[in-house]
Formats: structure tokens, sequence, C-alpha cells
């Protein structure tokens, strides 16, 4: 399964993770992810484990980072494993069933409550108080991403924003100013009904529309919900909106759909990845997304694709810097000290964050961050100055890491405004139905 462009990850709940060991699945998932050990190093001394998800740039870079950490710990060895996402979402259920999570682990932010709430995972503030582990050059505010109950589980490996990718020369065909921090919601309605009234048509000879919808995306929602001044959850037991707040959000993205001003239900219903999405198959001019899967967006439709900022409620952002993965390390771990020190060596050591670059998107350390973005060029650099102008702009502090029972939440969000867009539902039917089966996982 590819990694998904908004930068979720579909992930077990716990009953689920014991499900998938009830059934046996372990033996047949075993398989599932390529593992390679150090070439040298003392295999008679420690052996850590590290597993991650990735592409093959993301693998080299690691594992080029890996052997420079063996190097400077003589005696450590570690061996990595690194696969897809469906595999090595399977794998680490069934790790996380049987108690065998392994020594360093790289976690999604909806992973978090689900492996510490399961003991999982250990808390990581003892290694962090004796400075086995450095934070000193990482934001506050966004370390309490990695947080349970007031403890720190994991650590951001990597920092990313949302953003709106957007064809330019659409934009400004139609008449429209290149967008602003401080557009709002209504300016990019307006903004969605002026294209649609252009008269474009996709290759496949259909009408050309404003936008991709994003009514079904919980991430949308979400900065729609923070540029309110409201947050997806109250805490880690509770919503933080109401059934007014979602009412208001499918209301007038359902009022656009049905004027033709953003995509049409059945291409919002196929789109799976970015080239299966209204922009990738040229039947819209925008999508909201994340920043680091942003250069396959010009990849795919060329130089005209640009990035510009979220829209706002009068002005307030809702967007956050939001961990693009974490690490964290197995509760039943037999060597922590160790664990801890390859954790501060990929986050801390300048020559890891010359090997590791921007793979994860831009690293938590700052120092680290200044120092690689001076090799940025092209789309890449274009994020990185679009996470400064945000940071400049202001943004609300990112919330603590959502409850377990979230992904359960992000499938009945998806299919009640599926509801919506086939006329199975009214926005309000749809919201009450979501509210009710939201509280329900959430009190279980």
């Amino acid at each position: 399964m590819p990694e998904p462009p908004n930068g979720r990850l579909p992930r077990p709940s716990r009953r689920a993770v014991l499900a998938v060991a009830a059934v046996g699945l372990s033996t047949a998932l075993t398989g599932t992810l390529s593992a390679c050990s150090a070439a040298s190093g003392d295999t008679s001394g420690i052996t850590l484990r590290f597993s991650w998800w990735g592409n093959d740039d993301r693998a080299a870079r690691t594992e080029k980072a890996v052997r420079l950490f063996e190097k400077e710990h003589p005696g450590v060895t570690v061996r990595t494993s690194n696969g897809d996402f469906g595999s090595y979402l399977q794998k680490l259920a069934t790790q996380a069933a049987g108690g065998g999570v392994p020594d360093v682990v790289q976690l999604d932010y909806r992973q978090i409550s689900q492996y510490a709430s399961g003991k999982a995972i250990m808390p990581l503030d003892g290694v962090i108080k004796d400075r086995t582990v450095r934070t000193s050059d990482m934001d506050k505010d966004f370390l309490r991403t990695g947080t349970y109950e007031g403890r720190q589980f994991a650590l951001p490996m990597g920092r990313g924003i949302t953003g709106y990718a957007y064809d330019s020369a659409v934009y400004k065909k139609a008449g429209i100013a290149t967008p602003r921090p401080s557009w709002t919601w209504q300016d990019w309605a307006k903004a969605n009904e002026k294209i649609a009234a252009l008269g474009l048509k996709s290759p496949d000879g259909r009408p050309y529309t404003g936008s991709n919808d994003g009514g079904d995306n919980e991430d949308v929602f979400e900065t729609w919900l923070r540029s309110r001044g409201k947050n997806l959850y109250a805490n880690q037991t509770k919503l933080g909106f109401t059934e007014d707040d979602l009412t208001a959000f499918w209301s007038f993205r359902d009022r656009l759909r049905r004027a033709g001003a953003i995509a049409q239900a059945k291409d919002t219903a196929q789109s799976k990845s970015t080239e299966t999405s209204p922009i990738g198959r040229r039947l819209a001019a925008a999508d909201f997304t994340w920043d680091a899967p942003f250069p396959g967006y010009t990849g795919l439709l060329g130089e005209d694709i640009h990035f510009a900022p979220v829209p706002t409620t009068g002005g307030r952002q809702g967007t956050y810097f939001k961990p693009t993965m974490l690490l964290g390390i197995g509760a039943n771990t037999e060597h922590p000290k160790e664990a801890a020190q390859l954790i501060d060596f990929l986050l801390n050591d300048p020559r890891a964050g010359d090997m590791l670059g921007f793979s994860r998107s831009t690293p938590p350390n700052r120092k680290i961050a200044a120092r690689v973005a001076k090799t940025l060029e092209g789309p890449e650099r274009e994020i990185f100055e679009y996470s400064q102008t945000m940071e400049k702009y202001g943004l609300d502090a990112p919330p603590t890491a959502p409850p377990p029972g979230d992904l359960a939440i992000q499938t009945a969000f998806k299919r009640g405004y599926q509801r919506v867009m086939y006329g199975m539902a009214t926005p309000r039917q749809a919201a009450r139905e979501l509210i009710d089966e939201a509280n329900r996982e959430l009190e279980s």
C-alpha cells in the first residue's frame, strides 16, 4: 500500500491488534518486512532491532546513518527492518500483541495513544531528563505530540504541515490572487466558483472544478475546526466539536459540490492517491495536502503547481505542525540505554542529519533543519520556505496525540460524508450519527 498523501495511516484499534494475534496471523506476516543486518560489527555484544516504513530513498539514507551509529558505538549491532505501510502496520500490530515491539520503532502520530495505553512502548521521560536523548533544540509544543496522559512516549522524527497545492496558471486565468496566509474559507469558495465558471474541460470532457472536495477528510475538518478556535478532541477521551460544528462543515462542502464548484461525489470516492485524486486526473485545480508529498504533485502535473496556505476563519490559521513520524522504544527492550542512544543519534547528530536530509520532512532539531535546508531546491525548497512563512504568521500549538479510538472515528467520518455526497443523509443527520458513534468509541 503506498504512503497516503495526507500523511495518515489506517491503523488497528487495540481490539483489532488482539484479533490479529488470536487468528494466528503472526506466521503469515513474518515475511512481509525486508530485513538486513550490519555487514560488520561485534555481534557477540548488544543487538538492537530498529523498524521503520518508507521508500527506497528513505531506506538507503537510514541505513547509512545506522551504520555510522554502529561505528561510533563499538559492540552495538543494529538489525534494521523496513517495510511498506501495509505490511509494516500488520507486522507491528502482531508484535505489539505478542509483546515483541522492536527496541527502536518508528510510529505514526495516531499510533502513540494506542501503543502507549497498551504498554507496548516505554515512557521516555527518564532518558530525556538524564540527557541520553537531548531535546533542547526542539520546540516544546511540538514535543507534546508524542505524549500520552502527560508522559512522553515518542519523539518526532520529522515536522510536517498541511497546505494547499494549486495550479497557478488556472488561478491566473480566473483572475484569482495568489493565496496568502490570511485568505479565508469564503475566499476559497469564491475562487472555486470562479474556476468552475471558466467552463474548462478535463481530459475526459467533463467540467473542470476549483478543488478536490475534502469533506470526507478528517484532516481538512480539523483545520477548519481549529480556525474557529476548537479542536478535534478536547482531550484523549472526549470530542472537541459538536453536531452543529460538523453540520456546518459538511453543509458548506455539500453546497459547493452541488453547485459544481468542487469535485463530484464519484471522483472524491475513487480518490486513493495523488494520481487518482481529482487534481491528479486534471478534474480540479487544487487539493489540500501535506508538505512531504507535495513534490509529487509537481512531478505529476508540472511546474505551475505551487504550495499555498490553507484558508482561515477571519485570519486565524487552523493548520499546525504535525510529526510526520515519531520514534519510540519497545517496552520490553533489554537495552533501553542503547536504544535511547540510537534515537538521540538519529535526531541530534549533524552527520546523521546530513544523511537523512528531509526524507522524513523537516528535521525537528532546528539547528539540523537550518543546516540541511541550505541544500534544498525546487519544490522541496518551496515547502521549507512555506513552513517558515507559516511559523512567522502564527499558528496555535499542536494537539497531543489523538485517543486510541481515532481510527474508528476517522473511518466513520469518511463513511458519514459519503452518505451526504450520495444523498443518503442530510449533513445534520450524518453529523448526529458520527457524534453518536464517536462517543461510543471513546467510551469503550
